[in-house]
């Protein structure tokens, strides 16, 4: 049964309710009343209506329906995998760059990632939002921080705010001379795009700040004709989007997936901005590919699609070292000889030229031909 034709009321949360709707096996019950007793489970009415249940290998499924694999625990993984904490001057506040921190309002999105690099921080059972002197604590240290250009709102999810109070938020952080760039980081407009109305756009803008949206989408279904509209309403009120995606085993981990997600996003007018490595979060193995598969797609990427369908491959460091971008590599070096005037006293002819190592560089063409690119002149 696909889930196209059903007509979910409310938002999915436990195992029982996801077997009845035939979204998980009964015979993976026990197993997944373990998994829900550790991690979040939300399955909004519009995700749901997105899974085919007869495919058992569904990209939609994969990302939000919980597996007893999610069980299964791999070296080197951890409950904060970024490295959040040791970064954390005071609640809330996660300060890795120096011009930008990172604002983590609430606890609670509107569905709940099985890969989620915070699975252990949010959700059910969580503090579901900042307390006041907590919240007031993070803007003085915003405000004592004059370095501080580019405010990102995260979580959790900021858009699971109340109009009213986001556009109070974003009214006091525009507030602050040094704060230029306010970022908020959401599902919502795919989980729940009804959320997404006249008064959360208007709370989305602010004077005394530039407002943009980062979207995280990892499939093209993602992108329904409701998530469309309301990624439209977005743009349509000035405000610029970008999207973040995650690479994932047996969801977007194939060329023509990758293509035709980064064709919709920019389709919608959302730029590919980053194309995320799978962190090491506990009992997400079977969702992480190897980076060597991930070089190898986006350098296949690289002659599917155009320069605004590229997004950067980047992995985060494990212990709160920041990104780095782990694409292919297209140049490199490669000795090779050219000749020079010879000098005198030596046995070569008049105006003959003896060769001598100079460096040059070896560029790599999207077909995987190789090409010398000659180096500037002395």
């Amino acid at each position: 049964m696909s889930r196209t034709s059903l007509d979910l009321a409310a938002t999915l949360r436990q195992p029982e309710e996801l077997i009845a709707l035939g979204l998980a096996p009964a015979s993976a019950l026990a197993d997944l009343e373990k998994v829900a007793a550790r991690y979040a489970i939300a399955v909004t009415p519009d995700i749901a209506a997105l899974i085919d249940a007869d495919d058992p290998d569904d990209p939609i499924a994969r990302q939000f329906i919980p597996s007893a694999e999610e069980l299964v625990m791999q070296p080197g993984e951890s409950a904060d995998p970024i490295g959040d904490r040791a970064h954390s001057p005071v609640p809330g506040i996660v300060h890795r760059y120096p011009d930008r921190v990172l604002f983590k309002l609430v606890h609670v999105c509107a569905v709940y990632c099985r890969f989620c690099f915070r699975r252990e921080m949010v959700g059910p059972g969580k503090a579901t939002a900042l307390t006041p002197d907590v919240y007031r604590d993070a803007l003085d240290y915003i405000r004592a921080h004059p370095e501080i250009w580019e405010v990102i709102l995260t979580g959790g999810d900021p858009l699971m705010l109340s109009p009213r109070r986001l556009a109070e938020v974003m009214a006091d952080l525009a507030a602050i001379d040094h704060v230029r760039i306010i970022r908020l980081h959401t599902r919502v407009p795919v989980a729940d795009p009804a959320r997404v109305g006249r008064e959360m756009v208007a709370a989305l803008k602010v004077g005394g700040a530039v407002s943009w949206v980062a979207l995280h989408a990892n499939h093209a279904r993602e992108l329904s004709a409701a998530a469309r509209a309301a990624c439209a309403a977005i743009i349509d009120a000035g405000i610029p989007m970008v999207s973040q995606s995650v690479l994932l085993r047996g969801v977007n981990d194939n060329e023509a997936a990758l293509e035709a997600l980064m064709r919709a996003l920019v389709e919608c007018r959302i730029k590919p901005y980053y194309l995320h490595h799978g962190d090491l979060a506990p009992g997400t193995a079977h969702l992480r590919t190897t980076l060597a598969r991930g070089q190898e797609l986006m350098r296949n990427l690289r002659g599917r699609v155009s320069g605004l369908c590229q997004p950067e491959y980047v992995l985060d460091i494990p212990g709160g070292h920041g990104k780095a971008p782990v694409g292919p590599n297209y140049l490199s070096h490669a000795d090779v000889f050219s000749h020079a005037n010879s000098s005198s006293g030596t046995n070569s002819s008049p105006g003959e030229r003896e060769p001598h190592p100079e460096s040059r560089y070896r560029v790599v063409d999207y077909c995987g031909d190789v090409h010398l690119y000659p180096p500037a002149p002395d």
